[in-house]
C-alpha cells in the first residue's frame, strides 16, 4: 500500500535507547514513533453507541453523536477531511468509582467525506450507524469486552474486536509539535484536491487513505500525538531509523507523571482523581450520571485531594540517577521519620510513578527512600502541567485568604 512519508528536517538517529539515558539526553531526543503492543483496538456501532457510551464513560461522549458544522469539507479525498472529530480520552469505573479500564474513543471520517476504495467517489452510505473505536489495553482485553456486553443489555450496539485490523501508534519527542506535523511537503499540494481549495492536502504529511491520522494527544500536547491505524501498514511520519522500543514511550510517559492502562493504574483499586484523570482531560464534571459518578464527584467537591501520582527519579547516595531494581508495589519512606509516604507503581530502569501523599513529597529533604533498599533514594518531581491548586501550599494560601 502506498504511503505518504514526510521529511521534516528531523536529524537522523543514530540509536534511540531512552532507557539508558540520563533525563536530559531523553528530552533532546526525537521525534520517534513506537508501535503501542500493549494496546488493542475495539468498536463499538449501531445506532445507540453515543446513548451506550454516554452512561458508562467518564467524559461527555455526545461530542461525538454531534455534527461537524460547516467547516467540515465537503469534498471527498484520498485522505481527510479538512476538520475532522478529536479523539477523547475516558475511563470506565466500578460502580463505587475505582479505575477498570482506560480508552481512547476515535470517530473515523464519515464516509461522504473521502473517497472509496475504488478512489472513483465518495463512501457509498453516508447514512449508516455511527462507529467508534476504542484504543484499549490489550491485557484486560477480553473482561473489558465482557464487560462492557453485561451492560449492553437492550441497546443496540455492536461490540466488536478489531485487534487484528488496526492497531495503535505513539509520535513523541523532541520539537514535536501540530505545526512540523502539519509540514507540508511540495507533492503534499498535489494531492487530494489541493492546498488551494481546501487544507486536506496538507493532512496527507499525516494522514493516510481511508480517513486514519495522527491526532495531538488528548491527555496532554507534550505526550505528542496518537492514531490508529491499519495493521497491514506502517503510518506517515514513521521512518525506519524513527521507530523506537515501546519502553521508551513507557519511559517518555514516566518522565510526564502520566499512567495508563489497567496495571499501572490499579484495576478496581485506583481513586481516578488520586491518578489525576481529571487533569488528563478523562472526566467531565457536568455531562451527567456515568458509572461510579458519585465518588468521583464527592472526591472533586470536597477540593483536596492529599495523594497524587507522582514521577519519580531513582537515585544513588551521591544523588545521581541510577538504574535500580525497583519493583511496583515498594514503599517509599521517610527515613527521617519512618514513616510511609507512598508506593512505587511503575518502573523502569532510573524512573518510576508513585502515588505518594503530596505533604512529604515535596519537603525538599532528601530523605526518601525504598522500603527494604535504603541506598535507593527516591526524587518526587513537580510535574510542570500540574494546575497550582493541585498543590497543598496553594490550596493552604487559599484557605488563609478565605
Amino acid at each position: 500500500m502506498h504511503r505518504v512519508r514526510a521529511s521534516l528536517g528531523f536529524p537522523k538517529p543514530t540509536a534511540y535507547n531512552f532507557m539508558s539515558c540520563r533525563f536530559s539526553h531523553c528530552e533532546t531526543a526525537g521525534p520517534v514513533a513506537s508501535l503501542l503492543k500493549s494496546r488493542s483496538v475495539v468498536r463499538f456501532r449501531g445506532p445507540d453507541t453515543v446513548k451506550f457510551l454516554q452512561g458508562l464513560l467518564t467524559n461527555d461522549v455526545r461530542r461525538f453523536g454531534e455534527p461537524m458544522g460547516e467547516r467540515t469539507s465537503t469534498l471527498p479525498t484520498p485522505n481527510l477531511p479538512a476538520v475532522s472529530v478529536p479523539p477523547m480520552y475516558a475511563a470506565l469505573l466500578t460502580p463505587h468509582g475505582r479505575f477498570l479500564y482506560d480508552l481512547f474513543l476515535y470517530r473515523p471520517p464519515r464516509p461522504e467525506a473521502k473517497l472509496d476504495r475504488t478512489g472513483s467517489g465518495p463512501g457509498p452510505d453516508p447514512d449508516e450507524s455511527l462507529e467508534l473505536f476504542a484504543d484499549v489495553d490489550a491485557t484486560v482485553l477480553d473482561e473489558l469486552l465482557e464487560t462492557f456486553k453485561k451492560y449492553r443489555v437492550r441497546s443496540k450496539v455492536e461490540i466488536e474486536n478489531v485487534a487484528k485490523d488496526f492497531s495503535c501508534w505513539q509520535l513523541y519527542g523532541r520539537n514535536l509539535s501540530e505545526k512540523s506535523l502539519s509540514a507540508e511537503e511540495p507533492e503534499a499540494a498535489s494531492v487530494g484536491w489541493g492546498a488551494g481549495v481546501d487544507r486536506t492536502a496538507m493532512s496527507a504529511s499525516h494522514g493516510v487513505d481511508l480517513g486514519w491520522q495522527w491526532f495531538k494527544d488528548p491527555r496532554l500536547d507534550s505526550l505528542g500525538f496518537r492514531g490508529i491505524f491499519p495493521s497491514d501498514i506502517t503510518p506517515p511520519l514513521v521512518e525506519a531509523d524513527k521507530e523506537t522500543d515501546e519502553q521508551n514511550y513507557l519511559l517518555w510517559r514516566l518522565q510526564k507523571g502520566v499512567a495508563e492502562g489497567s496495571t499501572e493504574i490499579p484495576k478496581g483499586e485506583a481513586i481516578p482523581l488520586e491518578y489525576n484523570l481529571a487533569g488528563l482531560n478523562a472526566i467531565s464534571f457536568d455531562k451527567g450520571c456515568y458509572v461510579g459518578q458519585e465518588l468521583v464527584a464527592r472526591t472533586h467537591h470536597r477540593g483536596v485531594i492529599r495523594k497524587r501520582l507522582l514521577p519519580l527519579r531513582f537515585l544513588n547516595d551521591r544523588g545521581e540517577e541510577m538504574e535500580q531494581n525497583v519493583s511496583p508495589g515498594s514503599e517509599v519512606m521517610d527515613t527521617a521519620s519512618q514513616k510511609k509516604v507512598g508506593a512505587v507503581t511503575t518502573a523502569l530502569g532510573c524512573r518510576g510513578l508513585g502515588l505518594l501523599r503530596l505533604g512529604d513529597a515535596f519537603k525538599g529533604s532528601g530523605t526518601l527512600s525504598i522500603q527494604g533498599q535504603e541506598n535507593v533514594k527516591v526524587e518526587a518531581i513537580r510535574p510542570d502541567w500540574w494546575p497550582a491548586e493541585w498543590f497543598l501550599e496553594h490550596q493552604r494560601q487559599h484557605t488563609a485568604v478565605a
